[in-house]
C-alpha cells in the first residue's frame, strides 16, 4: 500500500489540483468562473496556468480570503460520511493560505521597495558666477525637476521677480537628455536588456498570457479577471463595426495608395462621423481633462477598435475585396484577421495558429515607453483634443524612415540584394558610409533586444511549419556579420525586434506593405495607456499601480 503523505508535504500545484477537483460541482464552477491565478484556479483548467515558481503573479489578499471563505462555505455543506475529508481539506488550504500571504507579503516589499525609489536620494548644488548665488536641487530618480532652473538667474536678487523664461533654461536637442514625463506603466532597461509592464516581466506575459490580458494590464494596471477580461472583449469587438463615411473615404483611394495616407484619410472620417468626440464641436473643452472616469475609457477603447477597423479596410482595399463582419464571440486579435480575409479556407474562420502566433507578437509590441510615436500622440493629446485626432500624428511620425518605416526600407534592401551572397559587398558599402543599413541600432539597448528571442523562436517555428520567407535567409547572413564585425560590435548595433517581427508577419501571409500599419495597430494599447495616464486617471485607480520611472524620447 502507498504510504500516506502529510498534506504540509504537497506542493503548491499539488493543493490546487485537490482544490480544483472539490470545485468542479456545478454551484461552485459559477462561484470561481472569475477567479484567475496560480492559486484559485478557473475550473476548466486541471493545473495550474503558471508554474509554483512564478511568485510574482498572485492573487491579491482580498481575492485569497475569498476563496478561503468559499471553500468553508462549501465544504460545511457536505454530508457527516465526509468529516474526514472536510478536516482534511480544511487544514490544507488554511497552510496554503499562509504560505500564499507571506508569498504576497515579499511581493509587497519589492514593491514598496521599487516605489522608495521616488524619494530625494542627494541634491545637486550649483553656484552660478555670474552673481554668487548658491543654489541646492533636489535630485529625484536621477532627474532633476526643470522648475528649480527658472529660479537661476543673471538678475541676482531680483531674480524672483523675473518672469520664468528669463531663468536659466536647457538646450537638448533631441531630448536625448531630458526626462519628459514620469510614468508607472512600462520600465525598459537598455544595459540589462529587460521589459517589464506594470512591473511583470516581457518573458513571463509572452508565456502565460494573451493580449487582451496585456493590454488591460497595461491601461487599468493588472491582469484582468475572466469577467473583465470579456468585458473588455466585447467593447472593443463593438467598435469594430466601420461607420458608413469611413468605408467610403478609404474605398476612394486606389489600390497602390500608400497605405499610411489611407490611414490617416480614415482616422479623419472617423472624427467626422462622431462630432459628439471632438471637445470643440461638442462644446466641451474639459471632456477629456480627467474629470470623468467613463469618458476615458469609453473613448479609449473606441480609439483601438477604430484603429484595427481602419487597418482592416485599408487591407482589404488594397486587395479589392470586401471586409468581413467581426464575430461578436471572437477574441480581439481573432477577429482583426477575420475582417481582413485571414480564414481558413474550409473553416471560414483564421487559423488558430496564425491567432496565437500574432497574439504573441503583439505582446512583445504592446509598449515600449517614450517612443516617438508615442510622443507626438501625447503632444496633441495636451490640447485636450480627442484620442482618434492625435492618432493622426501618432501615424504620421511612426511612417517616418528612423521610425516604423525603416522596417519598410529594410524590407525594399532585402529584396533589392536578392541573395545572401550579395551581403558582403554591401556590408563593405555600409562601412564606407555609401549605405545605411536600416534595421540596426536602437537607441535604447546597448546589449540585445529582449524581444530578439521570442521573435527568433517564432520564426523557428514558421520555418518548421513550411512557413519560410526566402528572404529570411538575406536577413540572417547580415545578422552573422553583423554580430561579429568590429564595426557592429564597438558601436553596439543590433538587429532590431521590428526587424525580424516583420519576417513573423510575412510568414504567417501578410505581405510588406501593411505591415507598418499593423505594428502601430498593436502598440495602441499602450499609447491608449500612456493616454489614460496623462489625463490624471493614476489617483482615480481601484486597480494597483506600481513603478515609477522618469522617460525620455528614444
Amino acid at each position: 500500500m502507498k504510504p500516506r503523505r502529510c498534506l504540509r508535504q504537497l506542493s503548491t500545484g499539488e493543493a490546487v489540483r485537490l482544490l480544483n477537483y472539490r470545485c468542479n460541482h456545478g454551484a461552485c464552477r459559477q462561484r470561481c468562473s472569475h477567479f484567475q491565478g496560480p492559486v484559485a484556479m478557473h475550473p476548466q483548467y486541471p493545473t495550474p496556468l503558471v508554474p509554483e515558481s512564478k511568485s510574482h503573479l498572485l492573487p491579491s489578499p482580498t481575492e485569497v480570503l475569498h476563496c478561503y471563505h468559499f471553500t468553508l462555505f462549501h465544504c460545511t455543506t457536505l454530508n457527516a460520511s465526509s468529516t474526514t475529508m472536510r478536516f482534511l481539506v480544511l487544514d490544507l488550504l488554511g497552510h496554503q493560505i499562509v504560505k500564499l500571504f507571506a508569498s504576497w507579503l515579499s511581493l509587497a516589499r519589492r514593491r514598496k521597495k521599487v516605489r522608495d525609489t521616488g524619494k530625494v536620494s542627494s541634491t545637486l548644488d550649483i553656484l552660478d558666477n555670474r552673481t554668487g548665488r548658491q543654489y541646492n536641487i533636489p535630485i529625484l530618480n536621477n532627474a532633476i525637476d526643470a522648475k528649480y532652473l527658472q529660479a537661476i538667474s543673471a538678475d541676482g536678487d531680483n531674480h524672483v521677480k523675473t518672469r520664468p523664461v528669463d531663468g536659466l533654461r536647457v538646450l537638448d536637442p533631441g531630448f536625448q537628455s531630458t526626462a519628459v514625463t514620469k510614468s508607472r506603466i512600462t520600465y525598459v532597461e537598455g544595459v540589462k536588456g529587460t521589459i517589464q509592464y506594470r512591473m511583470y516581466s516581457i518573458e513571463d506575459l509572452f508565456e502565460y498570457h494573451d493580449f487582451e490580458e496585456v493590454a488591460h494590464l497595461l491601461i487599468w494596471g493588472a491582469l484582468p479577471s475572466l469577467e473583465r477580461k470579456l468585458s473588455l472583449r466585447n467593447a472593443l469587438n463593438e467598435g469594430l463595426k466601420p461607420p458608413a463615411l469611413v468605408t467610403e473615404t478609404i474605398g476612394r483611394f486606389p489600390a497602390d495608395a500608400p497605405p499610411f495616407s489611407m490611414v490617416l484619410a480614415g482616422l479623419a472620417a472617423y472624427a467626422a462621423s462622431d462630432p459628439n468626440s471632438i471637445p470643440t464641436a461638442a462644446n466641451r473643452p474639459g471632456m477629456y481633462q480627467g474629470d470623468d472616469v467613463g469618458v476615458i475609457d469609453e473613448a479609449l477603447v473606441r480609439t483601438i477598435s477604430s484603429m484595427a477597423a481602419i487597418v482592416a479596410l485599408v487591407y482589404c482595399r488594397q486587395r479589392n475585396r470586401v471586409i468581413s463582419a467581426p464575430d461578436p464571440q471572437a477574441s480581439f486579435v481573432c477577429n482583426v484577421l477575420l475582417m481582413m480575409g485571414f480564414v481558413d479556407d474550409e473553416t471560414n474562420k483564421p487559423k488558430r495558429t496564425v491567432v496565437e502566433s500574432l497574439e504573441r507578437l503583439w505582446i512583445l509590441y504592446c509598449d515600449h515607453e517614450m517612443t516617438n510615436s508615442t510622443a507626438a500622440f501625447l503632444h496633441v493629446a495636451s490640447t485636450l483634443a480627442d484620442p482618434i485626432s492625435c492618432c493622426s500624428a501618432y501615424v504620421a511620425s511612426g511612417n517616418g524612415p528612423l521610425h516604423a518605416g525603416a522596417v519598410d526600407l529594410a524590407y525594399k534592401a532585402l529584396v533589392q540584394l536578392g541573395t545572401p551572397d550579395n551581403v558582403p559587398g554591401m556590408i563593405a558599402d555600409v562601412k564606407a558610409k555609401k549605405y545605411r543599413l536600416f534595421g540596426y541600432g536602437h537607441r535604447i539597448y546597448r546589449t540585445v533586444d529582449p524581444r530578439t528571442k521570442f521573435i527568433k523562436a517564432m520564426l523557428k517555428e514558421s520555418e518548421e511549419h513550411g512557413r519560410q520567407n526566402p528572404l529570411l535567409a538575406v536577413a540572417l547572413e547580415i545578422d552573422r556579420i553583423a554580430s561579429t564585425d568590429p564595426y557592429f560590435t564597438s558601436r553596439n548595433l543590433q538587429a532590431n525586434a521590428d526587424l525580424y517581427g516583420s519576417f513573423v508577419y510575412m510568414a504567417l501571409g501578410f505581405e510588406p506593405d501593411i505591415v507598418a500599419a499593423m505594428m502601430m495597430l498593436s502598440r495602441m494599447p499602450g499609447v491608449m495607456a500612456h493616454w489614460r495616464e496623462t489625463r490624471g486617471m493614476r489617483h482615480r485607480m481601484t486597480l494597483c499601480v506600481v513603478h515609477v520611472r522618469f522617460k525620455g524620447y528614444c
